[in-house]
């Protein structure tokens, strides 16, 4: 990765809001687009990376790497190895992001009522998840 210039001003605002604002903690380890969806994904249970491939096909190889070893790295995904011939790698929920569980559900049904285009299918989404069900 890019390594960031720690004396910059917005690395020194960024600090500050850090520091005050715990949304800004929330944001700095599951914000950008594809982290959301990730956890989302796994939300229903551990998963392969193929599987993670196959639900969420609009994301490049690359990222979804770069993606699971920041989630990982933030103590948010569980890689498991086994020492099998083909490699056979597991991720799943750490104990800290199943405490997400009601937040990234909260986040889908929000955008489930104010979606007017999209509002059959985030619902359809939703109800994939019937440990959520009211």
């Amino acid at each position: 990765m890019v390594k960031v210039k720690e004396s910059s001003t917005i690395q020194a605002n960024k600090k500050a809001a850090f520091a005050e604002c715990p949304i800004t903690y929330v944001m700095e380890k599951i914000g950008g687009y594809w982290k959301p969806i990730i956890l989302f994904q796994m939300l229903s249970g551990a998963k392969r990376y193929s599987e993670l491939r196959k639900a969420i096909p609009d994301i490049t190889e690359k990222v979804l790497i770069q993606q699971l070893k920041q989630l990982e790295a933030d103590n948010l995904l569980v890689r498991t190895a086994m020492p099998v011939v083909p490699p056979h790698v597991t991720y799943s929920l750490s104990a800290s992001a199943l405490r997400l569980k009601p937040v990234l559900y909260e986040m889908a049904v929000w955008a489930s009522h104010e979606s007017k285009e999209h509002k059959c299918a985030f619902t359809r989404n939703i109800e994939q998840f019937p440990a959520f069900a009211k």
